[in-house]
């Protein structure tokens, strides 16, 4: 049931994978004498987040109220690999998340209750990926299955990505195609429950649930244009259709009347964006990112970001950024008490609707060369911290620490 703006996470952009200019060395042809290697552990993660809101939009209570959230993430990431004797590199990578969240507004679903089962929830996210790359070509081919699951939501994922890299190592395309196949529990707001004369309500009754569909496919083109400048094209159209509105989210009409909300049942997405990475010597490095988005519920959206990695020492860096986003709202948005009883679709979700934002906030990485606290293993610490203010005047703080053993 989490309802928040946990897109924020993606504004940390990773630095553009960089290709050798050089070829690397070709495996020997003669595999007579080869010995099988054992699984390798390649690198383990481990990411913990702490991410905490505020603001007087709430979609829950029709566009009004309180949106304070807070909400903590842990991530484990494991990948292992092993080389065959065709020279073939077979990466497994495990990873596991755990969400859990406190939401205010969420709580008003059922405003009547001291504390409903919808002001915290917990969601689980395993997911396991295969990919064979041929470490000669750096070609390579991948399979994806994932899970997640909380109170009122429950997932099924389903993924492939390929890559093709050119000979001389400076091209690399990747494709990327998936499916998420999502259960909803239908849960209205409780004066919209239906209640049959003599009954009790109980918020654990057993729920409707409905289904909703997405397909999202990734194309993506990296050039290295020079030793200082890499390029990258990214291409991602997306796919819904199932129960797209939040039905536990109110909204407002004109002649006082209150319904849940709704949606069409079908959407398209289409974001298309572009990197460029420019490498001023060995310690500064200039991360750039755009993307324009488009939808057919009428959503025009930009987003340009600007990150700046600078080198200190050999084992520590700093990062501050900056992220500048605006979007056109959709054309069933409306505030508080503004809808016509004669719509057919609508909605008081202030995601939806017309806002800027600006995003920023830093990042510092520690990778000593004999490891962290006497661990040799454990060579990397970075923290993160990023501060968002909205338009619509939300405004959130987010910091995550990131710890790799490799």
């Amino acid at each position: 049931m989490k309802k928040f703006y946990l897109h924020i996470f993606l504004l940390y952009i990773g630095i553009l994978s960089s290709f050798a200019q050089s070829k690397p060395k070709a495996l020997a042809s003669d595999t007579s004498n080869y010995q099988s290697r054992k699984l390798k552990i390649e690198e383990v993660n481990f990411v913990s987040s702490y991410y905490h809101q505020d603001g007087n939009n709430s979609a829950v209570t029709g566009g009004i109220g309180t949106e304070k959230l807070s909400d903590i993430a842990n991530t484990f990431d494991l990948q292992v690999s092993k080389l065959n004797k065709l020279g073939y590199k077979n990466t497994f990578s495990f990873e596991l998340g755990v969400d859990h969240y406190t939401s205010a507004s969420s709580d008003k679903i059922d405003p009547n209750t001291i504390s409903s089962a919808s002001s915290a929830d917990t969601r689980i996210y395993p997911s396991l990926n295969w990919t064979k790359t041929n470490e000669t070509t750096g070609n390579a081919i991948g399979f994806t299955g994932s899970m997640s699951t909380e109170f009122d939501y429950q997932s099924v994922g389903a993924g492939f990505n390929l890559t093709r890299v050119s000979k001389d190592k400076n091209t690399q395309f990747d494709f990327k195609l998936q499916a998420f196949l999502d259960t909803w529990k239908v849960i209205l707001p409780v004066e919209l429950r239906g209640v049959t004369s003599g009954s009790t309500r109980h918020e654990h009754d057993n729920y409707a649930t409905s289904p909703r569909n997405s397909f999202n496919a990734s194309f993506s083109i990296a050039q290295v244009i020079n030793e200082h400048l890499q390029a990258l094209l990214i291409l991602e159209p997306s796919y819904q259709k199932g129960l797209l509105a939040t039905k536990y989210q109110r909204n407002y009409f004109t002649d006082n009347s209150v319904r849940a909300e709704n949606l069409p049942n079908k959407r398209f997405k289409l974001p298309i964006g572009i990197r460029l990475n420019y490498f001023l010597g060995d310690n500064v490095v200039l991360r750039s990112f755009y993307r324009y988005y488009t939808d057919d519920w009428g959503i025009k959206a930009h987003t340009a970001e600007l990150e700046v990695p600078i080198k200190i020492s050999s084992f520590f860096s700093i990062s501050p950024f900056y992220r500048y986003s605006e979007q056109t709202g959709v054309k069933y948005f409306a505030p508080y008490g503004q809808h016509k009883v004669s719509e057919t679709y609508y909605t008081s979700d202030y995601d939806l609707s017309n806002l800027s934002s600006d995003f920023y906030g830093t990042g510092i990485r520690f990778s000593p060369p004999k490891g962290l606290l006497g661990l040799q293993r454990l060579n990397m610490l970075e923290l993160r911290y990023g501060h968002y203010v909205r338009s619509t005047s939300l405004v959130s703080n987010v910091i995550s620490l990131n710890l790799k053993i490799k």
